[in-house]
């Protein structure tokens, strides 16, 4: 099959079927990428640096001339990359999908040479550029929203894995974003993605949750628009805001008893630290008796001030919504167990 170009559209439809190379530089795919993309580089960032340069100063053909003695030698081992792809995923396929960053010299060279070897090449036209106009595009769309709200500690984001085990469609953000949220929210965390990362990961989750004739109607996470260091897109934020916000209502003293569980194990230096990254708003006093309980391991104490400044910050920033009176659903529940309370708000949602 000679090789073939294929659009954005198409792309997203056979990246579910076949392997997706990058041919970009380890450093533009360490940055962002399709999510489920194998990097086999035509060139290093050094050698990409190099050619660029070349490219600018002494034309294209010299350019050609050097990326070539760059890109030689490693035929033989590229080639072997893909064998082992299809070998790992225990395919007979020969099928590969192959994207530079605007779908030009880079993955043209490489998609000879795996077509020339006899593997069966698509190439994305317009390349990773292509890819992330269609990533800003997801943003844009509307989509059928349950967002899941309720005050620090109420276990909302066990809750809403409960609601999946349950078979509701969801979308975890602070998963995504490597992030429970707060300023707390780092500490345990892998290292955070890149925005860009993140919003590749989001857009094709939401593609799912759109696909079809029929749009799922997914749950969410209440959250602000900024989770750690990573920030959810704007359009796409404004749409949680105008989606029903359930709020599950559960007593102080049970929230305070699952914070203690949940993060009375973390680092105390840690703790401490992030503690002192919200002083400003929490108050001298406030922080400097939360310090004073946590050194003296008496957790309940220092997280119930923590949980009144954060209950204060959450009423405050529902508040400000628009449309809240009309938008909040408010569910009243006993405890933290998560498996119970997605039947309630299941059967609430129901009746």
């Amino acid at each position: 099959m000679p090789i073939k170009k294929i659009t954005i559209s198409e792309f997203i439809t056979l990246s579910e079927l076949h392997p997706v190379i990058d041919v970009r530089s380890p450093g533009e795919f360490t940055h962002a990428h399709f999510p489920r993309a194998y990097n086999i580089p035509l060139f290093s960032d050094e050698e990409r640096k190099e050619i660029g340069t070349l490219y600018k100063q002494q034309g294209k053909q010299k350019a050609i001339k050097e990326g070539v003695s760059f890109f030689g030698p490693k035929m033989k081992s590229n080639i072997e990359k893909v064998e082992q792809i299809f070998k790992q995923k225990r395919s007979n396929s020969k099928t590969i999908i192959l994207h530079c960053w605007r779908g030009g010299m880079r993955s043209a060279g490489m998609a000879w040479l795996f077509d020339l070897y006899g593997f069966d090449v698509y190439i994305l036209v317009g390349g990773y550029k292509a890819y992330r106009k269609w990533v800003l595009h997801k943003f844009e769309e509307n989509y059928q929203i349950k967002t899941l709200g309720g005050y620090t500690g109420s276990a909302k984001t066990e809750l809403l894995h409960s609601l999946k085990e349950n078979g509701e469609p969801i979308i975890d953000l602070e998963a995504l974003a490597h992030h429970k949220g707060s300023a707390f929210g780092g500490i345990g965390q892998p290292e955070q993605p890149t925005q860009e990362m993140f919003e590749n990961r989001l857009a094709n989750l939401l593609c799912k949750m759109n696909e079809g004739a029929t749009k799922k109607n997914f749950w969410l996470e209440d959250e602000s628009q900024r989770i750690g260091r990573i920030n959810i897109p704007h359009a796409f934020w404004k749409t949680i805001r105008e989606s029903p916000l359930y709020f599950i209502d559960i007593p102080f003293n049970e929230r305070l008893n699952f914070i203690i569980k949940h993060y009375g194990i973390l680092n105390r230096e840690e703790l401490i630290n992030s503690i002192l990254r919200i002083q400003k708003r929490l108050g001298p006093n406030e922080t400097k008796t939360s310090i004073n309980f946590i050194l003296e391991h008496n957790l309940y104490e220092a997280f119930k001030i923590l949980l009144v400044y954060y209950d204060k910050t959450y009423i405050n920033a529902m508040n400000s919504r628009a449309n809240i009176n009309h938008l909040l659903k408010t569910i009243n529940m006993e405890n933290t167990d998560v498996v119970e309370n997605s039947k309630t708000l299941l059967q609430f949602i129901n009746q």
